[in-house]
C-alpha cells in the first residue's frame, strides 16, 4: 500500500503470461488481442497492470516485448509509467487502425481476443485475420487466485470492513441514504481504496417497502424502526472485498426481522460448512433448504465467484434458481461470496447476510474481519 502505484512481482506476471501463452497454444493463435473498452473489461490490467481509462488494445505474444494502444493523450504519461514491460503508444484516436497495422507488420494470421470491442471495430480486425474470442479461456484463468492476488484480496476486504465499521458508527435517524453512500466511501477513499458498489437499503421495519437493497440511493431518510441491508465492495485496484450485512435503527428487530435474519445467517453457516476442494453445486443448493423450511425465499444470487470479477459459480436457491447449474465443483483458492438475501415469499421485506471468502482444500477462510450478527445503530 505504500508503492506509489502497487504492481505484482515480476514472477506473478511471469505465471500470467505463462498462462496465456498455453491458452494461445490450445486455440492455435499466434497473437493475443487484450482490450478494454470505456473501462470495460480488466485483462488488460491483469496482463499489464494499467487498467485502461479509455481505450486499450495490448498485443501479445509469448516471448516478444508487448504493444500497448491506449487513449488518451492525457492518460498517456501514467499509462507509460505503470504499464509494465509494455511498449506503450498514444492511439491518437485511431487505435484500431494502428493495431491492426501492428499486427500486420508482425505477420499475423489467426488473432485471440479477449475483452470487448464494439461490432464496427471487430468487423475491422475480422478484415484482416482470422479472429476468436477467448473471453470464456480468460474467466476461466482468473476462477483460481494466487498467493499474490489474494493478498491484495485481503486488502480490498479490509477497505471495505472500514467502511461497514463507518456505516454501523454513524447512522443514525435523519441521513440520508445518499449521506449513508458518503459515510461509507469516505471510510476508505483516504487509505487508497475506491468504490465498486454500496448498495444500501432502508425501510421501516413495521412497513417495509423494499425486499434487496437498490443500486441507487434515494434522498429518503432513515427513522426509528427502520432497518438497513447494504452490500458493500471497495477495491484494491481491481480486487474489492464483499461484505453484506443487516441492522436495526434505534429499535429492536421485530419478529419477521429476527426470523429473516436468523435463516440467512443459518443459511451462511449451512453452505460455509459444505465448502471446500471439490464441493458440487448440488450440494450447496441443499445446504441452503433451510431457506425454504423456514418458508422464505431469495432475491439476490446465493453464492457467486469473485475477485477480478462476477465469476462461476453464480448460483441461486431451490426456490429461486440462478439458470442450470453450472457444470464445475468448488476449486481450492476459487474466491466465492455467500450471501443469502432471504426475503418473504410475497417479497414485501428481506435482510442481506454475507461476504467473500476462500476456498480451501479442506474448507474456507474468511477474508473479511467484520463481526457477524444482527446490529443496532442510531
Amino acid at each position: 500500500m505504500e508503492q506509489e502505484y502497487p504492481r505484482f512481482s515480476d514472477a506473478e506476471y511471469a505465471r500470467r503470461h505463462q498462462q496465456l501463452a498455453a491458452v494461445m497454444e490450445e486455440a492455435a493463435v499466434d497473437h493475443l488481442l487484450v482490450v478494454t473498452n470505456n473501462r470495460a473489461g480488466n485483462a488488460t490490467q491483469w496482463v499489464t497492470g494499467w487498467p485502461g481509462t479509455v481505450e486499450a488494445y495490448t498485443i501479445f505474444k509469448p516471448g516478444v516485448k508487448m504493444t500497448l494502444f491506449m487513449e488518451w493523450y492525457n492518460h498517456f504519461p501514467l499509462a507509460k509509467k505503470i504499464a509494465r514491460d509494455v511498449d506503450v503508444q498514444w492511439g491518437e484516436h485511431q487505435g484500431t487502425a494502428r493495431t491492426i497495422a501492428e499486427l500486420r507488420r508482425r505477420g499475423a494470421r489467426r488473432v485471440g481476443i479477449m475483452g470487448p470491442l464494439g461490432i464496427s471495430k471487430y468487423r475491422q480486425l475480422e478484415e484482416n485475420f482470422q479472429m476468436l474470442s477467448l473471453d470464456a479461456q480468460y474467466v476461466r484463468l482468473r476462477l483460481i487466485k494466487s498467493e499474490e492476488e489474494i493478498d491484495w484480496l485481503r486488502i480490498g476486504a479490509a477497505l471495505t470492513d472500514l467502511g461497514l465499521a463507518a456505516l454501523l458508527s454513524e447512522a443514525k435517524p435523519g441521513l440520508t441514504e445518499r449521506e449513508l453512500g458518503n459515510i461509507v466511501e469516505r471510510a476508505y477513499v483516504g487509505h487508497g481504496g475506491t468504490t465498486m458498489i454500496h448498495y444500501i437499503g432502508c425501510t421501516s421495519m413495521a412497513k417495509p417497502h423494499i425486499f434487496v437493497p437498490p443500486q441507487f440511493p434515494s434522498p429518503r431518510e432513515l427513522g426509528k424502526g427502520d432497518v438497513i441491508f447494504c452490500e458493500l465492495s471497495a477495491f484494491w485496484w481491481d480486487y474489492a472485498g464483499q461484505i453484506l450485512r443487516t441492522f436495526t435503527v434505534d429499535a429492536e428487530p421485530t419478529p419477521l426481522y429476527r426470523d429473516l435474519h436468523a435463516t440467512a445467517e443459518a443459511a451462511f453457516d449451512a453452505v460455509t460448512r459444505v465448502v471446500r476442494h471439490g464441493t458440487t453445486m448440488q450440494e450447496i443448493v441443499d445446504a441452503a433448504g433451510v431457506i425454504e423450511s423456514n418458508g422464505f425465499t431469495t432475491c439476490d444470487d446465493l453464492m457467486h465467484g469473485f475477485g477480478g470479477g462476477y465469476f462461476p459459480p453464480i448460483l441461486g436457491t431451490r426456490s429461486r434458481p440462478a439458470g442450470p447449474l453450472p457444470a464445475m465443483t468448488l476449486e481450492e483458492n476459487m474466491t466465492v461470496v455467500v450471501q443469502p438475501n432471504v426475503i418473504t415469499r410475497g417479497q414485501s421485506a428481506g435482510v442481506q447476510v454475507g461476504e467473500l471468502i476462500r476456498v480451501t482444500r479442506s474448507g474456507f477462510e474468511r477474508l473479511h474481519r467484520a463481526e457477524r450478527g444482527l446490529f443496532r445503530v442510531g
